[in-house]
């Protein structure tokens, strides 16, 4: 919150006090000696001259010290001073090489070797510390060259080659290599086995990674703990944290986790909020006197700020005081900006320095993250900008803290005028955004895609979404599993469900948040009944569903009535939960129940729940008001109350919404004004909504139109809408006309708006007014969603849409309505529109009693004690409510019904509504 930054300018951008960071080539003597020294024709026989060992051993101390720059500058040294390393130095200057990303100067190294006469260029460790540097810096080419050079191939070089393909990414050459190394007499060893299940495990492919382990233990050879955390690694990396947890608890089975193993787990407790088992593990490492180093100290540091518990995280700081390194004291930053304390932050920025520590590009990032997730945007771009004053270069990290903070905040057109520039090539176009160099272009990568879509999704800007896509596509970034499935996500939320599959199919390794992205794209778009197929295939594709899938399986469940298929849900969570129910799982427990009519149940679940939230108390209202229980909404209120939890702005919503089904004008009223008296909540568009619809419906509707016009915010569509609807209820013309207009204003595109006001129009029997709303949606290409009813039998969800008479069983349900309609013309009513779907394409507005076709399906397929329940996209309409009152009382049957606005529990002639819905 930008109210939590303080005032202060953001941390100091000095001048001149930093350091250059290390060249990625050579210091400029180090090629000039490399090049245009005298070469000796044979390296030294046995013992280098004392100026050789000396260099020897401050080499040796840099590689063994990571100080990759220092050991090649010592290295350049050596040659100045005409000393020439020997075959045991060799493979150190050529890791320092490579450490220090040089691949100037790697080829010189490589160039000297091959000078040094045979017993270097012969020496099977200096070869194969060429093949290895080679396919650290990622030349893949380079690496087979020299690796072909070689007359005998050890496993060290095989194992090398292969890590090299595995690094790019190209895992069937991997794999092929590994095939021929053993094809070739060289049995690989337990690193040649942990270097191809790492690269698989990198790769997201876990199945695989977990089947070549299998294949390891098979042909004989041990795993190692190393081999164990390959696998974590790459699931963490990954972000497939709860795969990491189980291979992780399978691991400790068989071996002891090192700091490696801790220090890999750790992030995944990060992501998964598991706190209980981050303590574990910290506990772990005192307890085995694992030293705290600055792999682990980080990591913890990271994981309890992450969880909220700064004072845990400070007290790790504290407690490596003699490792720190500048990844320990940006974590400690990172602490402080999570906890708000921006000016502690602040003072650990110059702290750090203080202590003799730069701050590097993660340091900055923090902090452009932290100012634009406040709404600062100019202190992020000051900060952004600056960063090349400080001989720092910004990376796409940068400006992609930048997109996703100004996103957060909602400074969307900010977010995507960042992405914009980006692209640009014309350093003049850019001249506000002066960290883009044309020399070291910022390429957006697949977090940036992933942050743009997002953004693009919340604004439902399909067009520019598909934009993005292509982009995606060109660049070769949609292989990213994050990209695509937040491309499975766009097309869902915009209604694309064609493009939304067709994106998906072409995933190659799907995980479940690929599958969590489809399956929310068909419940979002009103087709639950798909999803609910959909995650039997999952099942079949050896995935296991998370927390997530479960809610959206709740979440179809009810919107179909599939009380069978929810109760198997709920014997799946208390297996997988047995503690309590997360807070998520019990709020869309109690949505199911709520909605296949078993409130009791409903009810049991909320008193099972732990500690519970706000948004669990707001869903067993939301419960009783969908069953029109308003006294049982205002009981669970008090008991809200008595908890000492803080209702929050849904929990008013549900409150008025109880009070208009009681018809309570001045209680609502009382609610109204004590939310921001009493609890300090501002009244929102849909609290002034809900009071609007409480006088619309007492027929006070121009005192509506006061309120409105006196409320501090500026009417939405769905206040208008709320308007017209309660005119339509009343026949008020005239104010029907003043909504309808300031609707059309609003949501030009709506067709629910022009069905309602078609509906008044005709009620009152004002044909040509009727005639020309649905002329000009004709006019503007608008089309009616169809309506669509849905009955859960079985293990299957029937689905019966506006003119769709494909059903195998439609005939024997014509037959099964024909014989209630001639039943209900014996008892005096006759039933209109006798012949379903007849009128589809010529009146798309009107009712196509598709739940009646579903009830009556419903009496031919069910046992004769079962209650039918059936889901329904659209209102009910009054022609249905009295043919299924009658239906309930003629067969004696319970029949549930949920329109999306109230449900309905039909029993003997009568329904639970009371005819007012």
């Amino acid at each position: 919150m930008a109210t939590m930054l303080p005032s202060s300018s953001p941390p100091p951008i000095p001048r001149g006090v930093f350091s250059p960071r290390c060249s990625l080539q050579a210091p400029s003597h180090a090629h000039r000696v490399l090049d245009g020294a005298p070469q000796r024709r044979h390296a030294p026989a046995q013992r280098a001259p004392p100026a050789a060992a000396a260099y020897a051993r401050e080499i040796g101390a840099c590689v063994r010290a990571r100080r990759w720059c220092a050991a090649c500058e010592a290295f350049a040294a050596m040659r100045a001073a005409g000393a020439a390393p020997d075959r045991f130095l060799f493979p150190q200057v050529l890791r320092a090489c490579a450490g220090a990303s040089a691949p100037r100067l790697a080829a010189a190294a490589h160039a000297l070797a091959a000078k040094g006469g045979p017993a270097l260029a012969e020496d099977a460790v200096v070869g194969n510390a060429v093949v290895a540097m080679y396919a650290a810096l990622g030349d893949v080419g380079a690496a087979r060259a020299a690796f072909a050079s070689l007359p005998e191939p050890d496993v060290v070089a095989w194992t090398a080659l292969v890590g090299a393909y595995a690094n790019a990414g190209e895992l069937d050459e991997a794999f092929q290599l590994f095939e021929s190394m053993q094809a070739s007499g060289v049995q690989p060893d337990v690193i040649s086995w942990n270097t191809l299940i790492s690269g698989f495990a990198r790769s997201s492919d876990i199945g695989a990674a977990l089947d070549l382990f299998d294949e390891m233990r098979l042909r004989g050879v041990k795993p190692r703990v190393s081999s164990w955390n390959c696998i974590i690694s790459g699931c963490v990396q990954n972000a497939r944290y709860d795969e990491a947890l189980d291979i992780f608890l399978e691991m400790c089975e068989a071996e002891m986790p090192d700091a490696v193993t801790i220090a890999s787990m750790l992030p995944a407790c990060t992501g998964l909020m598991a706190l209980g088992l981050g303590k574990q593990l910290h506990s772990y490492v005192v307890r085995c006197g694992i030293k705290l180093n600055v792999y682990i100290g980080s990591s913890l540091i990271g994981m309890y700020s992450e969880c909220r518990e700064f004072a845990y995280a400070r007290s790790v700081f504290s407690a490596i005081d003699g490792e720190r390194n500048v990844t320990v004291w940006n974590e400690l930053i990172q602490s402080y900006i999570n906890d708000g304390r921006m000016d502690k932050a602040c003072e650990a920025f110059n702290l750090m320095q203080q202590n003799g520590f730069k701050p590097d590009t993660v340091t900055y990032n923090s902090f452009i993250a932290a100012y634009a997730r406040a709404g600062q945007k100019e202190l992020a771009t000051q900060l952004l900008s600056g960063m090349i004053n400080v001989s720092l270069r910004p990376n796409v990290i940068s400006v992609n803290a930048l997109i996703s903070g100004l996103h957060q905040f909602g400074l969307c057109a900010d977010a995507l005028e960042v992405f914009r520039y980006m692209q640009l090539l014309n350093s003049a176009d850019a001249k506000h955004w002066t960290f883009l160099d044309n020399s070291y272009p910022i390429q957006p990568n697949g977090t940036t895609i992933t942050s743009v879509l997002s953004l693009l999704t919340d604004l439902k800007l399909d067009r520019l979404g598909k934009e993005v896509h292509c982009y995606a596509l060109r660049n070769g970034l949609t292989s990213n599993i994050f990209v695509s499935s937040k491309l499975v996500d766009l097309y869902g939320k915009t209604g694309d469900l064609l493009s939304a599959a067709n994106v998906f199919q072409g995933i190659r390794n799907k995980n479940v948040v690929t599958w969590n992205s489809l399956l929310a794209a068909y419940k979002h778009n009103r087709k639950p009944e798909v999803a609910l197929k959909l995650i039997y295939e999952m099942l079949e594709s050896d995935l296991l569903p998370n927390l997530v899938t479960v809610q959206i399986a709740l979440l179809s469940s009810g919107m179909t009535m599939a009380l069978r298929y929810g109760r198997e849900l709920h014997g799946y969570i208390q297996k997988n939960w047995t503690d309590v129910y997360p807070d998520t799982l019990a709020s869309a427990l109690i949505d199911m129940y709520g909605k296949c009519g078993k409130v009791e149940d409903a009810r049991l679940v909320f008193e099972r729940s732990g500690e519970k939230d706000v948004a669990v108390w707001n869903a067993m209202m939301s419960c009783y008001l969908l069953h029109r229980m308003p006294r049982d909404i205002k009981k669970m209120f008090k008991l809200l109350e008595q908890s000492r939890i803080q209702p929050d702005p849904v929990t008013f919503i549900i409150l008025l919404s109880a009070c208009k089904q009681e018809g309570s004008m001045e209680e609502a009223r009382n609610y109204f004004y004590s939310m921001e008296d009493l609890y300090g909540i501002k009244p929102t568009l849909k609290h002034y909504t809900c009071m609007v619809d409480i006088m619309g419906t007492a027929g006070l509707l121009e005192e509506s139109l006061e309120l409105i016009q006196k409320m501090p915010l500026e009417p939405d569509a769905c206040l208008w809408s709320t308007v017209l609807k309660a005119c339509k209820l009343h026949s008020n013309l005239e104010v029907a006309a003043k909504a309808a207009k300031s609707l059309f204003e609003i949501e030009p595109n709506n067709t629910s708006n022009y069905m309602v006001l078609s509906n008044i129009y005709a009620n009152d029997g004002l044909w040509d007014s009727t005639e020309s709303v649905r002329d000009a949606m004709t006019e503007q290409g608008l089309h009616v969603e169809r309506q669509c009813s849905w009955i859960y039998l079985g293990t299957r969800v029937d689905s019966f849409e506006a003119g769709d008479l494909s059903h195998p069983a439609f005939e024997n349900i014509l037959s099964a309505w024909k014989d209630v309609a001639s039943r209900m013309e014996q008892s005096g009513y006759a039933p209109q529109d006798n012949e379903p779907y007849c009128n589809v394409e010529v009146d798309p507005l009107s009712c196509h009693h598709t739940e009646r076709i579903a009830v009556c399906y419903g009496l031919i397929s069910m046992c004769g004690h079962e209650p039918i329940r059936v889901s329904k996209n659209f209102r009910m309409c009054k022609e249905c409510h009295s043919s299924i009152k009658f239906i309930s009382r003629d067969k004696n049957r319970q029949i549930l019904i949920s329109d999306g606005c109230t449900y309905h529990h039909f029993n003997d002639g009568s329904c639970s509504c009371g005819d007012m819905w």
